[in-house]
């Protein structure tokens, strides 16, 4: 397990890629990874461009970078929707049932991933191509 205590909290801040200043959820996904020790490709998306996010993230296109898991492990980023057409938005499982995403009006926080929101807004679970895990 790792620590992300002092992420909870941080503002969003639409491309933010700084703790000190704010991140997005991608910015956010960036920064548990690096303290991994992987380093993930950056994508300069505002989160106000959601169909460009979904062909960066979504499975189709982005397969070239991204192994699906078939159950999460921590870390591993979770593509997830906020609306019922598009995958917009990823957090990060942080283990025991737990993501670690961000929202505009709260910033970095802990939810459940069986919560009913959530649950039926989950597309798939993944970890970067170079990154190789062994049991």
């Amino acid at each position: 397990m790792f620590d992300y205590s002092d992420l909870i909290g941080v503002p969003f801040v639409n491309r933010g890629r700084n703790v000190s200043t704010g991140l997005d959820c991608y910015g956010l996904a960036m920064e548990v990874f690096r303290r991994q020790g992987v380093e993930l490709p950056e994508f300069w998306l505002s989160c106000e461009d959601a169909s460009r996010i979904n062909e960066t993230v979504g499975t189709e296109k982005g397969s070239g970078r991204w192994t699906r898991l078939e159950q999460p492990e921590a870390p591993c980023l979770i593509v997830l929707r906020f609306n019922k057409f598009i995958w917009n938005h990823v957090g990060v499982y942080i283990g025991a049932g737990k993501m670690l995403h961000i929202a505009e009006k709260t910033g970095v926080r802990v939810e459940r991933l069986d919560h009913p929101y959530w649950r039926q807004r989950t597309e798939g679970y993944y970890i970067p191509k170079q990154e190789v895990r062994h049991g």
